[in-house]
C-alpha cells in the first residue's frame, strides 16, 4: 500500500500508481463508511482549498466544496471572470501566490490546448498541490469515481470484465474529449477489457491512444476500438458495463457551427432500452452527467434498472475527499 500522497499533484490519470490508486479507493471507501455512520473526519481541520473555476459545474464544485468542509476544512470558489487573470496575473502569479494562501489549489480548465497546460504552470510555480477538476485532456477525479462505482456494482476483481466507451448523440455544446480518455487510460490498470466506440469523426488524441493500448499490454488486458458510423451497436454486445456520453469531434474541427453539422449525422447513437437490451443481463449504464436525456439517453435507461448514475455522482464526493485528504493533509 502506497501510503505518502502528500503534497503531490493530480492532473493525470497517470500521476498516480495503480498501487496509490487502490490507496486512494481503499481511504474513499473509508470515508464512505464514516460519512454513513456520522463519524467525524476532520482531517483537513484549518485546511483551505482555492477551486478555480473556468468552467461552468455542478457536481464538481459541489462535491469538492461540502468533501472539504467534511474534512473540516474549507473551500473557496472562485470564477475566473472575476479575478484578474484577464488583466495579467499568468500561472506564475496564481501558482506562487494561491500557493502562499491556500493548501491546495484545485483548477477546471477545458479550453482545448489550453486548460492542460494551464494546470502543469500552476502546479511548476506552486508549493502546494495542484488538482485537476477536468482539463481539455483527462478528468481524473470523475475517473477515480467511476472505478470506485463500477467495484462496488460488480466486484473488486475486474478482470475479464467488458467497459464500452461509447461517444453518444448530443445536441448542445461540443463536450470535451477529457472523460473517455481519463476511462481507458485508468480502466486497463485494473483488469477491464476496454471497447471504444465512436464515430470516425470522434476519434481521441493519438497519444492517449497509445498510452492507453500500452496500459493493456501491461496489464494483460483486451482493448479494442469499433471507428464506423454505426459501431455503438457493436459494441454493446455483451457489455458489463455501457458508459456512453457525447464528446465534440476536437480532433477535427473546435469550429461550434462545423462541430454540430457533424455531430448531427449520428443522432441514431443514443443509448436506449434496445441498446442495453445487447448488453449482459446485469449490465450497468453509467454516464459523468449532466446528460441530455431522451437525446443521448432515454429517460427510461437513465431512470431505469441498469443506471447507476447518481450512486457515480456520489462516489465523487468520497473519492475526492480521499485525494484531498491523502494530498493536502500536514
Amino acid at each position: 500500500m502506497q501510503t505518502d500522497l502528500r503534497n503531490r499533484d493530480l492532473i493525470g490519470d497517470l500521476d498516480f500508481s495503480k498501487e496509490e490508486v487502490e490507496t486512494i479507493l481503499d481511504v474513499a471507501w473509508d470515508l464512505k463508511r464514516k460519512r454513513a455512520l456520522g463519524e467525524s473526519h476532520a482531517y483537513l481541520r484549518d485546511k483551505v482549498l482555492a477551486m478555480l473555476f473556468f468552467f461552468s459545474s455542478t457536481r464538481t464544485r459541489g462535491s469538492f466544496e461540502a468533501g472539504m468542509a467534511q474534512l473540516g476544512g474549507h473551500a473557496a470558489f472562485i470564477d475566473s471572470k472575476t479575478t484578474q487573470i484577464s488583466h495579467g496575473d499568468t500561472e506564475k502569479e496564481l501558482g506562487e501566490i494561491f500557493g502562499r494562501y491556500f493548501d491546495g489549489i484545485a483548477i477546471r480548465h477545458v479550453t482545448w490546448g489550453t486548460g492542460n497546460r494551464y494546470l502543469n504552470l500552476v502546479a511548476e510555480a506552486s508549493r502546494v498541490p495542484v488538482l485537476n477538476m477536468q482539463c481539455e485532456i483527462y478528468h481524473p477525479h470523475q475517473c477515480l469515481a467511476d472505478l470506485m462505482t463500477i467495484m462496488e456494482k460488480k466486484g473488486r476483481d475486474l478482470r475479464k470484465k467488458k467497459i464500452v466507451v461509447s461517444w453518444a448523440y448530443a445536441s448542445s455544446y461540443l463536450k470535451p474529449i477529457s472523460v473517455p480518455q481519463s476511462l481507458i487510460l485508468q480502466m486497463p490498470r485494473f483488469g477491464m477489457d476496454v471497447t471504444l466506440a465512436h464515430p470516425p469523426e470522434f476519434k481521441l488524441m493519438p497519444d492517449i491512444m497509445e498510452q492507453a493500448q500500452e496500459q493493456a499490454r501491461k496489464y494483460k488486458t483486451g482493448f479494442e476500438v469499433i471507428s464506423d458510423k454505426d459501431g455503438m451497436q457493436k459494441a454493446v454486445e455483451d457489455a458489463d458495463v455501457v458508459y456512453a456520453k457525447s464528446w465534440g469531434p476536437l480532433l477535427v474541427t473546435d469550429d461550434p457551427d462545423e462541430g454540430k453539422k457533424i455531430q448531427d449525422q449520428y443522432k441514431h447513437w443514443i443509448t436506449n432500452a434496445e441498446l442495453m437490451s445487447k448488453a449482459k443481463d446485469d449490465a450497468i449504464y453509467m454516464h459523468p452527467l449532466p446528460a441530455d436525456r431522451d437525446i443521448e439517453v432515454t429517460s427510461e435507461v437513465m431512470d431505469g434498472p441498469h443506471s447507476v448514475v447518481f450512486d457515480e455522482a456520489e462516489n465523487r464526493l468520497h473519492a475526492q475527499k480521499a485525494v484531498m485528504a491523502l494530498t493536502m493533509r500536514s
